[in-house]
């Protein structure tokens, strides 16, 4: 049994030194050599595999640790159902052996768990595969291998970035989703462009069950480092209060008190939040947003605001409103950085511009509406730098089957 005090001491200093030593060739596998030597006892952790991404797979670049019988694959196809787990959840233990990104470690006579953390630096990622022992804690090697792939990415990422404004951005661009989520009957798009290193605007999505999705996006006022800093509570204030069955008039007045008390120049955010039922029905919430419209055929409606821009009072009013999504049509959600940017001639590109693109391209797939709608405001401002900070998110509901 170990000590705990002589364990956190030790984690202690691994961390410090992924502060400090030097991101050389060597940094990686170092690292993991420190882990493997001073944690194999208290962790359970027996050998280690470091794999890098190349193309469309991942290739065994460093071995740490006693050989197994049975040697790991040399290289492993990105599209592995269980790599894509590591890639969207960035740690994952298979202690079931229908899937398991190491089955020759889970068919071995003794027993043996693969876990694998996801390590990322500005242009490569890697999944480090580590072989737990009888006797491991999941909570205690949840706790360790998600510290060390916290403190690895961050150091890989510091290291490539000279600018506090290049970090800020990066944290930033990691609170936004890195990909649309899967909601079965429906195609789902979403980008955010800054006109600063960081920007004043979110989206997000909230993945509740297979038959309730929520959606949200915001625009605070302003732009740059205080902007971003009030989206980033809200982003993270709503991932904490929105579950399923909460009330997100409630949850969104509560966050109204905190931007309010908040002592940033740029304090008022325009919020739209709606959560959108398998069959097509949806309740939402839009906090002084610009509206975001439905297209079928040429029938456009907008949803409207159902009450105030968050921040601006103590205490505001807000309700929720209804709407049905039907078969084959599009939802537009977006900021007002892409209607209000202007042409060499000072004139706006304006909602109605916006509203009959999407008319004339409802047929096509969502992923395709967003990139028209940004090519053409990019083009309609003589491919300028953006003005202001644009987000779009275009939601498709197909056809029945």
């Amino acid at each position: 049994m170990y000590e705990p005090k002589k364990f956190y001491r030790n984690f202690d200093n691994l961390l410090k030194k992924i502060q400090e030593n030097a991101t050389g060739k060597n940094f990686l596998k170092s690292i993991l050599k420190e882990v493997h030597d001073n944690f194999q006892d208290s962790l359970k952790i027996g050998s280690l595999r470091l794999y890098a991404e190349r193309g469309d797979k991942l290739v065994l670049t460093e071995t740490i640790g006693q050989e197994n019988k049975k040697s790991f694959p040399k290289k492993i196809p990105l599209e592995n159902e269980a790599v894509q787990k590591v890639l969207k959840h960035g740690s994952f233990i298979f202690d079931e052996r229908e899937i398991s990104i190491a089955p020759e470690m889970s068919q071995q006579e003794t027993y043996a768990i693969p876990a694998a953390i996801l390590i990322r630096g500005t242009e490569q990622r890697w999944i480090a595969v580590f072989e737990l022992k009888e006797g491991w804690v999941r909570e205690e090697v949840t706790f360790s291998l998600n510290a060390i792939r916290s403190a690895l990415n961050q150091r890989l990422y510091s290291d490539a970035i000279q600018t506090d404004l290049e970090q800020a951005a990066l944290i930033q661009k990691s609170l936004l989703p890195n990909h649309a989520p899967k909601f079965a009957g429906y195609q789902i798009a979403g980008r955010s462009q800054a006109t600063e290193i960081v920007g004043g605007d979110l989206y997000d999505y909230f993945e509740f069950d297979d038959e309730l999705l929520g959606v949200c996006l915001g625009d605070a006022s302003g732009h740059g480092i205080p902007a971003a800093l009030l989206v980033r509570d809200i982003g993270i204030g709503l991932r904490m209060g929105l579950e399923k069955h909460m009330k997100m008039v409630h949850t969104l007045q509560k966050l109204n008190q905190v931007i309010y008390r908040s002592t940033y120049s740029s304090r008022f955010v325009s919020l739209f939040y709606c959560e959108i039922e398998k069959d097509g029905h949806m309740i939402f919430v839009n906090a002084g947003h610009p509206a975001p419209f439905l297209v079928k055929g040429k029938q456009v409606t907008d949803l409207q605001a159902t009450g105030l821009i968050l921040g601006a009072l103590p205490k505001i009013s807000l309700h929720r409103s209804y709407t049905l999504i039907e078969p084959n049509s599009v939802m537009v959600i977006y900021s007002d950085g892409l209607f209000e940017r202007e042409n060499s001639q000072g004139e706006l590109f304006e909602i109605k511009r916006l509203k009959e693109l999407v008319i004339e391209n409802q047929t096509k797939e969502a992923e395709e509406i967003l990139n028209i709608i940004f090519d053409r405001v990019y083009e309609f401002g003589n491919h300028r730098k953006w003005d202001d900070d644009s987000t779009l998110v275009v939601i498709k509901r197909l056809a029945d089957i």
